[in-house]
Order: C-alpha cells, then sequence, then structure tokens
C-alpha cells in the first residue's frame, strides 16, 4: 500500500516499508513517436516496405521528369 505525499506529478510516494520513491521512478515513461513507427512498421513490414519502394520510384520518376523537362 503506498500513500501519494501531494497531488503534483513530481510528488514522492511512501512506500508501506518506508522507502520514499519519486513518483516519475515508478511511472514509465511514454514511447516516443519514433519508437511507435519503428514498431509499427516491424508489424507490417512487407506493406511498410512496398509503400517505402513505391514511394521512392516515384519521385524518381519525378526527379527524371523534370530534368528531361528543364534541360
Amino acid at each position: 500500500m503506498s500513500t501519494e505525499t501531494s497531488t503534483d506529478k513530481s510528488a514522492a510516494v511512501i512506500e508501506s516499508n518506508g522507502t520514499v520513491k519519486k513518483r516519475s521512478t515508478l511511472e514509465a515513461p511514454t514511447p516516443s513517436f519514433i519508437k511507435l513507427a519503428m514498431r509499427n512498421m516491424v508489424k507490417k513490414g512487407g506493406k511498410s516496405l512496398y509503400h517505402f519502394f513505391l514511394s521512392f520510384v516515384g519521385l524518381l520518376g519525378l526527379f527524371i521528369g523534370l530534368a528531361y523537362l528543364t534541360r
């Protein structure tokens, strides 16, 4: 059983055995957007690679087309 000393996010928590811990050490930090994107890409590996290469080919075609038109 633990009791909170205040409602502040950085407040300390007193454990049942008498130790005091900061709240920030108890809660896991939320993952960053990059980590979430990487996790999503691993889950949907084939679809992500397909879209990446499709975008790559499209941009390459766009640049080659612009280079041809502006020569």
